[in-house]
Parts: structure tokens; sequence; C-alpha cells
């Protein structure tokens, strides 16, 4: 990995929730690097911190102590407005439920991120068209969420997320809601996207089909990570 451009770098990072008068550590002195190009899955139990780190990775939430750098950002202690504009730059999310606002098409769900940037009009016309051809659903653009499968949603979901061309993509459970036809569909696009398109991608599941995809897979376990499975 060291002749590899590390693009994330996660030092020495604790996550402590209070819930009245009790302390819940969910990360406990956690490292992580990932290198550019890079197609980890991140596994766990439920509650062991994956979805957590995510977040902190992707500068949604802040560590309680350590640091976190992503493309060579220091993302734990940018401001506010800072983390919103680096997040627009350098961030594609993928989400289990897609997260598709009902009133909108699915083309104008894609162009939602573009709207925080200086493109014109049409420049965001071109953008969300080649992002919908890249998913496969160009002939769909014009679909509202509810008229289409959850294939198809969540389809339409990263070709959101990667509308910006962004240099990561996290992918939290994103074929969780899914069948396994549609989800081993989606599982070739995420893979399509590492492979051919030079994606980073960072994806939290729990299923081992899900990840035997990933380049490499981790494990977290009380709030450290291992790569070897829990026994």
């Amino acid at each position: 990995m060291s002749e590899k451009t590390i693009l994330v770098q996660v030092t020495g990072a604790d996550k402590v929730f209070q819930r009245g008068s009790e302390t819940i550590h969910i990360l406990g002195g956690l490292d992580l690097q990932v290198a550019q190009g890079e197609f980890l899955a991140l596994m766990g139990p439920s509650g062991s911190g994956k979805t957590t780190l995510l977040n902190l990775i992707g500068g949604l939430d802040r560590p309680t102590q350590g640091e976190v750098t992503v493309a060579g950002a220091r993302v734990d202690v940018l401001s506010d407005r800072a983390l919103a504009g680096w997040r627009a730059r350098h961030i594609g999310f993928v989400f289990q439920l897609y997260n598709l606002l009902p009133a909108l098409t699915a083309e104008k769900n894609v162009e939602l991120p573009l709207l925080l940037t200086p493109l014109s009009k049409a420049e965001r016309r071109q953008h969300v068209a080649a992002a919908l051809s890249v998913v496969g659903v160009a002939h769909r653009a014009r679909h509202y969420p509810r008229t289409l499968s959850g294939g198809e949603q969540q389809r339409v979901g990263i070709a959101r997320a990667i509308v910006t061309d962004p240099t990561l993509l996290l992918c939290d459970e994103p074929t969780g809601d899914l069948d396994r036809k549609s989800g081993d569909e989606i599982l070739d696009l995420l893979q399509a996207l590492n492979r051919d398109h030079g994606k980073t991608i960072i994806m939290v599941t729990h299923d081992p089909h899900a990840s035997a995809r990933a380049t490499q897979v981790r494990y977290l376990n009380k709030g450290r990570l291992t790569t070897e499975k829990p026994e």
C-alpha cells in the first residue's frame, strides 16, 4: 500500500456518545488507511460502529478524539461551512433506502448535488445524462421514484452520488433493501465504477456475498478494525 496514494487516513479515532449518565464508546483508538482506487468493505455486527466510521470519513460526524484526513484535508477540524463545500467536491453517498425525493423525477434527483456548483443549467443537464447513462437508467430519467423498482431507485441513487465526479464513494448497506438479483446488479455496478472508472469505494455491509466483491475487507469489532473475521 505504501506505493499507492493514501486517500483516507484515520488515526486514533475515538467516538463516545452520552446517553443520560451512561457513556457509550463506539470507536476506540481506531486506525485506517484506504488507498486511492481501493474498494473496501467494512463488516461487523450491528452496533459495531460501521456507519459511525463511514460518517466520520464523510464529514457527517466528528471524532471525539483522533484525526480524519481525506483527500488531503483534515476533515475533523473543518468548519461546518467549509465541510459542506468539501463534501460537495469530494464525497458521494449511497444509502440503503435510496433517499430519493418522491416529488422529483430521477433526473431531478440526480441533479440536486449539482445545484451547489457553478455549472449552468445546460451543463448540469449534460452531467445528469452522463451519470444516468453510466448506471444504466437513462431511459428512466423522467420517471418518478414510485414508478421505479428498488434496483432502479438504487441506480438513481448511485447516479446522484457520482454526478459530481467525487473523489470517494461511501456506501452504507447499498444492497440491504434489495433482492439478491437486484443486489447483484448493484454490486456489478459498484465493481465497474471501481475497476473501469477508478472510483475509490468504502462500503458498509453485513453480507459476505457483497463483501466478496471488494478488493479489501476489514472487520469492525468492539470499536477496532481487524483483517480477520471475529469469532
